[in-house]
């Protein structure tokens, strides 16, 4: 099969260690839209198969996304290459249930042509019982279909309450709304995760690219010798607790996201962006998109 040419070897990747002591890529992709214009469809298979070349191989998608759409072009795209993959879906809060968490996961494994999902999602909180999803969730542990499990969208309360649901302590991350201009969970939710050992999971980390066009962040870049986009993301991975996930249909936006590895932001430089997106001095709501 065909790699990168020069591509970086995939353990020269940043990573960190889940709760349950597996290592993971603190740069993966992110598939949401992906598979909402056919016309991209190419593009975007040889974007996730590029992403596997360069060691971005934490790949997230949903069954939301498109109605399973996105899930089936991953799987297309993974096609013989399933296993060099860290491969994230999420579950609807509606599927949650004893009897609906399983069903989906059947057809998330179908649509994304495997036999397991690394790590599996609730996409956010809903009326289904913590301890009734949580129950389904270890159930297809126990059976092989997933191998980890989590939550998107949960703030410091709701992550509270899991934590003190039965086999709350299990949960692998949170993944959340979380870039230079939504910084409100540093205030409570990431020190809470922070506490417990788990990693945040980063969704829009450019906030589905409106912060390529800031004029703040645009200007450090340029100084800097850095694109916004590689600054946005370099300023996430100097938190060594947080994973990003940049969605692009892009192989040339994707080499640009990678090049973020290999930038080390100064003390001076963290403080520049400090300035210019604030930390936030209070609680807020968590932002969702």
């Amino acid at each position: 099969m065909s790699r990168e040419p020069n591509a970086p070897p995939a353990d020269s990747a940043p990573t960190l260690t889940l709760p349950g002591g597996e290592s993971v890529p603190r740069l993966g992709v992110g598939t949401w839209y992906v598979a909402d214009d056919p016309t991209l469809r190419d593009e975007e298979i040889a974007t996730l198969r590029l992403a596997l070349d360069l060691g971005l191989t934490l790949v997230d998608t949903a069954e939301m996304y498109g109605e399973g759409a996105a899930e089936s072009l991953v799987g297309e795209a993974l096609a013989g290459r399933r296993d060099e993959a860290f491969l994230v879906t999420k579950v609807y809060p509606h599927n949650a249930s004893r009897e609906g968490v399983p069903a989906a996961c059947e057809r998330s494994l179908k649509r994304l042509r495997t036999d397991r999902i690394d790590l599996y999602l609730l996409h956010w909180p809903g009326s289904v019982p913590l301890a009734e999803t949580i129950e389904a969730f270890e159930r297809l542990r126990a059976e092989g279909k997933i191998r980890h499990w989590g939550v998107s969208n949960f703030d410091a309360d709701e992550m509270a309450e899991l934590w003190a649901s039965p086999g709350g302590e299990a949960c692998a991350t949170d993944q959340i709304l979380y870039n230079l201009s939504r910084r409100g969970p540093e205030w409570d939710l990431l020190p809470a995760l922070a506490g417990r050992g788990v990693p945040a999971m980063a969704y829009s980390p450019l906030e589905q690219a409106r912060l390529l066009g800031n004029r703040k962040l645009a200007g450090f870049a340029e100084r800097h010798g850095m694109t916004p986009a590689q600054a946005a993301l370099a300023w996430l991975l100097a938190r060594e607790d947080t994973i990003a996930i940049p969605k692009t249909s892009s192989r040339a936006r994707l080499r640009e996201n990678a090049a973020a590895r290999e930038i080390r932001l100064s003390d001076a430089q963290l403080a520049e962006l400090d300035e210019a997106f604030p930390a936030p001095i209070g609680p807020s709501a968590l932002a969702i998109l």
